[in-house]
């Protein structure tokens, strides 16, 4: 491998720009070579547009280019597993995309290929949850486990966002689309990490499509940590509450709200209050430093990982975690997983 980490790009998606182009300009030894599409003239466009010196007819063809060191994985959900496979079995680092599979199953699957790749080579696999890597997810952490607000009781997240368009690929289950997915990942990812254990799902809501009644457009889900600590997520691609992105954590002696945890570029904000019981005035505020942005230091740290051994805080044994809880949802909720047969219906 060169001195430089050099990723190619496996479908011209619309998150690409804004997730791996743009901060990879500012990234110190990252350089975005190739893109490869199934419809050759769009990636095309996409490298003319971007800047991408190569366009390969293929994903196949990209993998198999010598000059490629990772792959970045921004396709559809159902997707995921397969690409990151194929890419591990030609030699490539792998940043993919959030949620990182279909459901947890294969998540295992692609995790043990991602250790045993490791082992072997020393390939790297990433999930895409740009947040954390940003100094805003630290902090929430760090209230938390800093024992400021007393004992932990409970912590909440949600992000719900507005995608009327039911013509989608998000609402696809052919390609393990659904808000549980593609919003519920984000929610689901921050209740652990401020709930310091994996959840178990203990009961779950959801308002589905018409038109395919396995799609959820809109989730609320109960959860149990370990220690007591209890917990709920909530996630919508459609539903009346059209834009939240909030965390909470409850102690003892105090509560943490945080506004905007999956974009703290854009803006965010950290309130810590006291506890309801005596009046819960806010205590303080607080922000972190916005830039650079979330995906600038997920880029980074992927950098860091592959040329210097860094250390990787979403990986690919972490997402198996993520992807238990998300098919605990689906169950209690009573649909079938992701990536299940049409006719198969969810097991308990």
């Amino acid at each position: 491998m060169s001195s430089d980490l050099r990723i190619g790009l496996l479908g011209a998606a619309a998150i690409a720009p804004s997730a791996l182009i743009k901060p990879a300009r500012h990234t110190p030894r990252v350089n975005v070579t190739a893109v490869a599409a199934r419809d050759r003239t769009r990636a095309e466009a996409f490298a003319r547009k971007h800047g991408v010196p190569v366009v390969h007819a293929g994903y196949d063809a990209l993998l198999a280019d010598p000059q490629v060191d990772a792959v970045y994985v921004p396709l559809p959900n159902g997707l995921h597993a397969e690409w990151t496979l194929k890419a591990l079995e030609a030699g490539k680092h792998v940043l993919c995309e959030k949620p990182f599979t279909a459901n947890r199953a294969e998540a295992e699957r692609v995790a043990d290929a991602a250790d045993a790749a490791f082992a072997r080579d020393g390939l790297v696999v990433m999930e895409a949850f740009h947040y954390r890597y940003h100094p805003l997810a630290e902090r929430m952490r760090e209230i938390v486990t800093s024992g400021e607000l007393g004992k932990l009781r409970r912590v909440e997240a949600e992000l719900c966002f507005p995608l009327p368009r039911f013509s989608d690929i998000r609402y696809d289950y052919a390609l393990a689309g659904g808000a549980t997915m593609d919003a519920g990942c984000y929610a689901v990812h921050v209740a652990r990490l401020l709930g310091a254990g994996d959840p178990a799902v203990t009961s779950a809501r959801m308002t589905t499509l018409r038109r395919d009644p396995r799609i959820d457009r809109a989730m609320t889900a109960e959860l149990a940590f370990p220690k007591g600590v209890t917990g709920r997520v909530r996630a919508s691609m459609w539903s009346r509450r059209l834009l939240s992105i909030r965390a909470r954590a409850i102690g003892t002696d105090g509560e943490l709200n945080v506004t905007n945890f999956a974009m703290p570029q854009l803006y965010h904000q950290v309130t810590i209050r006291a506890p309801r019981g005596s009046g819960g005035q806010v205590v303080r505020r607080e922000r972190v430093p916005r830039n650079p942005s979330s995906y600038a230091r997920q880029l980074e740290a992927f950098a860091a990982a592959v040329l210097d051994g860094g250390p990787v805080i979403t990986s690919a044994r972490d997402a198996v975690a993520t992807m238990g809880v998300l098919d605990g949802i689906y169950r209690a909720g009573g649909l079938p997983l992701r990536g299940e047969k049409k006719d198969q219906a969810a097991t308990p």
